[in-house]
């Protein structure tokens, strides 16, 4: 299971230790809780510089959700495991809703003005917001870890697909392209952009296999757009049949394929976007760098038989993968929700103001965002609650927790756990 992170009194990182040996030293009080997401524990005395053990921190980047793991590349243990959900969607919403109002408002308020072009310059390197927030998020939290555990090496995985590779299957140059890696491209991106399914039934979690859209007897190319997944059963009952007569009895189908087939994938181009913007954050560490590609590591997880999931990807990330030992890990499921909202006044659905935020955001000690345990002793609501706080300035607190949002809690029963950074945690 994940180790528990421990620093020092001066907090200089030390060997993660074993969940009962952080009870033990708790109930002992020869340690305090320092951190709760993730845990980690101070030591209350001074010891000895004892020798550390040095750990890799592998990270799988997604567009939606990034994978991270620790790993000992000694003895092969995963130490720690998290997966961290990104809002880069959200934000694109948010942006597009902030555009349209102020054209509404512009229209309404403004004169006419001729439009202006070229008149905005972008610095270089710069990446739209839904973007740079994934960097952003992944960075924050490498600096993070890189203060509670004793990393010395980072591994990333930088290219999702080989978009060379796939195109021309037999290019020269590189030992993995001729060796056990061939293939393991262009089938993970085809996994991706269909779903992981076949296109003809729709049945998963089933061995699929690359199948031509158009057929090579009947001069269909091998390019990755002619290229998708199918059953053994329905690869069979095509056969050499043009994929027009397959389907004519399911035009919808038919017309889903042919326009999945020319779509790009978005999710890597967002990935492949900010590759490289997030290998220069690493780099900026100062701590040595490994990449490596998508192929490699389900190569490295297969040969491994481990089940696919975002943070087993990342233990598996690059050619300095151990033999792994992942018994009872459970990752630590973190969620990227911003720091709130700057905007003073909100909106109804058509731009219309209806309602004023005040600038203040602490009220009775506690900011909205806080994680908080609150037990209530007698009214209708009598229980515990844990969860993400809704402050208000009455004191009447909202508090979301997992079987759902429960209103009216007074502040007088609530105290924090932890303290508002932009996300919400699970396991």
């Amino acid at each position: 299971m994940s180790k528990v992170f421990v620093i020092d009194q001066n907090k200089r990182p030390l060997d993660p230790i074993h969940s009962a040996q952080a009870r033990q030293l708790l109930r002992n009080k020869k340690a305090a809780v320092h951190r709760q997401f993730p845990f980690t524990i101070i030591l209350k005395k001074s010891c000895p510089s004892p020798e550390v053990r040095p750990l890799r921190l592998k990270i799988d980047p997604g567009a939606k959700t990034t994978g991270i793991a620790l790993v000992d590349d000694a003895s092969g243990e995963v130490v720690f495991a998290a997966e961290l959900k990104h809002r880069g969607f959200a934000i694109r919403d948010a942006i597009n809703s902030r555009r349209q109002l102020r054209r509404s408002r512009r229209n309404r308020k403004t004169r006419y003005r001729q439009p202006r072009f070229l008149n905005r310059t972008r610095p270089q390197g710069w990446l739209a917001p839904s973007l740079q927030s994934r960097v952003d998020n992944i960075k924050t939290w490498v600096q993070k870890l890189c203060r509670f555990a004793p990393i010395a090496a980072i591994s990333q995985e930088l290219v999702r697909f080989d978009m060379q590779l796939m195109r021309n299957r037999d290019i020269q140059g590189n030992e993995y392209q001729q060796g056990t890696l061939q293939g393991f491209e262009t089938r993970e991106y085809l996994l991706e952009k269909w779903n992981r399914e076949c296109v003809y039934c729709g049945i998963k979690d089933v061995p699929l296999q690359i199948e031509h859209i158009h057929p090579r007897a009947k001069g269909g190319s091998n390019s990755i757009t002619n290229l998708t997944l199918s059953c053994e059963k329905c690869n069979t009952k095509k056969g050499t049949k043009d994929i027009k007569d397959f389907l004519k009895k399911d035009p919808s189908r038919l017309e889903k394929i042919l326009k999945q087939a020319k779509k790009p994938l978005a999710d890597a181009a967002a990935v492949n976007t900010t590759r490289f913007a997030l290998l220069n954050v690493l780099k900026s560490t100062g701590l040595p760098v490994e990449t490596g590609s998508g192929g490699l590591t389900k190569f490295n997880r297969s040969k491994h038989y481990i089940p696919k999931s975002h943070w087993a990807d990342a233990a598996t990330v690059g050619k300095s993968t151990p033999i792994l030992i992942i018994k009872g890990i459970k990752p630590l499921l973190m969620t990227s929700n911003g720091h709130g909202t700057r905007q003073m006044c909100g909106t109804d659905k058509f731009g219309f103001p209806n309602r004023h935020r005040t600038n203040k955001q602490i009220h009775f000690g506690f900011q909205t965002g806080d994680i908080i345990k609150s037990v209530v002793t007698n009214g209708k609501k009598v229980g515990v609650y844990v969860g993400r706080v809704l402050c208000r300035a009455t004191g009447s607190f909202d508090i979301a927790t997992k079987t759902g949002r429960i209103s009216g809690i007074s502040h007088k029963y609530c105290s924090p756990i932890h303290k508002k950074d932009g996300y919400s945690y699970g396991f």
